[in-house]
């Protein structure tokens, strides 16, 4: 019944992957058309189209993804196994309410089945029906946002994609864990704002500290459960988006190394892309980050949440507070221990380990206190 949302493909798109040659990715994915739905036991990634636009001021005119799909199939995939499909578009609604509730199914729908939808927008404030698409898998959600801006609003404001990360966390049911921003511009901001994300705990990663060091966003994405993407995070000259002008940004090298580390965590089961400007350069730019995230899809080592701590190297640092690391014999990435406390009010039901990086076990060893691993101890007994 869910997917009775979906618009089957047009005959154009179709028609253009018919022409491509057999090397080609569009000749690797399985369609929805008029006739018939992908068997959906033999998908892994499942790419959704949503046309709306209506919670973006700055967006007019109607949504159209063609060129993405033609930029996107037109090149070649690498040595990847995973089955592909293009599930068509949910069609903007009578209100953005009946959009948000249809994508909402949808997306639930395929995460009960194990396939990671691909949904490329529309305004952002569609990712606030990725975060209730979860209401019913009774998990607590991460979720990280690539943005300029942190998309706070008043709470009496309806949902916008300049205002939905007020109702994630004020709606309820409230299965937010946390919230990592990734390359915010502190002139985009009010101090008001910054601090408020101090206050909850939250992640925040200046843009010029990202580009300088892009893996210290690695650890961030595999404690993720959704990633989502503001476009106009990426700089005009890079993303063809003149409007608004954005002069500071990712560029287009950066924004697909980002994509590849949402696509290689074992955790992230949704990616989103917002904010699209219809423009055939942002269209290609687009392209090559979905083509990133499934090549990081391909290199998923399956370790935790999935995993045994047996296949792990243990540390123990004898601090104030015991902290414990685990280092993969596999990959070489570090997790950090958090406790379980039986006395308190725990959001997390078991002991859980938070992705760290080698650097923050340097700095355990030196008597510093991981910030993040704090954070997240802060906020499990709130």
């Amino acid at each position: 019944m869910e997917f009775d949302f979906l618009k089957p493909l047009d005959n154009e798109i179709l028609q253009f992957v018919e022409e491509l040659s057999s090397q080609q990715l569009g000749s690797k994915v399985v369609f929805h058309t008029d006739k018939d739905l992908p068997d959906l036991n033999k998908v892994h990634l499942a790419i959704i189209g949503v046309l709306e636009n209506r919670g973006d001021k700055n967006q007019t005119g109607e949504v159209d993804l063609s060129e993405i799909r033609k930029e996107f199939y037109s090149l070649f995939p690498g040595n990847w196994d995973a089955s592909i499909a293009d599930l068509g578009n949910i069609m903007a609604g009578n209100s953005s309410e009946d959009t948000y509730f249809a994508l909402k199914k949808v997306v639930a729908n395929l995460i009960k089945k194990k396939i990671i939808p691909i949904v490329i927008g529309g305004s952002q404030d569609l990712t606030y029906s990725l975060y209730r698409a979860y209401d019913d898998l009774e998990q607590m959600v991460n979720l990280v946002s690539i943005d300029k801006k942190f998309d706070f609003g008043k709470e009496s404001d309806a949902v916008s994609a300049f205002s939905y990360l007020t109702k994630i966390i004020i709606d309820e049911p409230n299965n937010l864990f946390n919230f990592s921003n990734v390359g915010f511009q502190t002139y985009y901001n009010s101090q008001e704002e910054i601090d408020l994300i101090e206050k909850l705990f939250f992640d925040a990663y200046r843009l010029g500290d990202v580009s300088n060091n892009i893996a210290i966003a690695e650890p961030v994405f595999r404690d993720a459960d959704i990633v989502s993407i503001d476009l106009t995070a990426v700089k005009s000259s890079d993303s063809g988006n003149n409007y608004p002008f954005t002069p500071n940004g990712f560029n287009g090298k950066e924004i697909c190394s980002l994509s590849r580390y949402a696509g290689i965590s074992d955790k992230v089961s949704v990616l989103g892309l917002f904010n699209h400007n219809g423009s055939r350069q942002e269209s290609i730019l687009i392209a090559q980050i979905l083509w990133y995230f499934i090549e990081g899809f391909h290199y998923r080592s399956n370790e935790y949440p999935f995993g045994s701590k047996e296949n792990y190297l243990k540390y123990i640092i004898p601090l104030e507070e015991e902290l414990i690391f685990y280092k993969s014999d596999k990959t070489d990435r570090w997790w950090i221990e958090i406790p379980f406390i039986s006395h308190s009010n725990n959001k997390l039901r078991k002991n859980t380990l938070l992705p760290c990086s080698y650097e923050e076990y340097l700095g355990a060893c030196n008597s510093e206190i991981p910030e993040r691993w704090w954070k997240a101890q802060r906020k499990n007994i709130l």
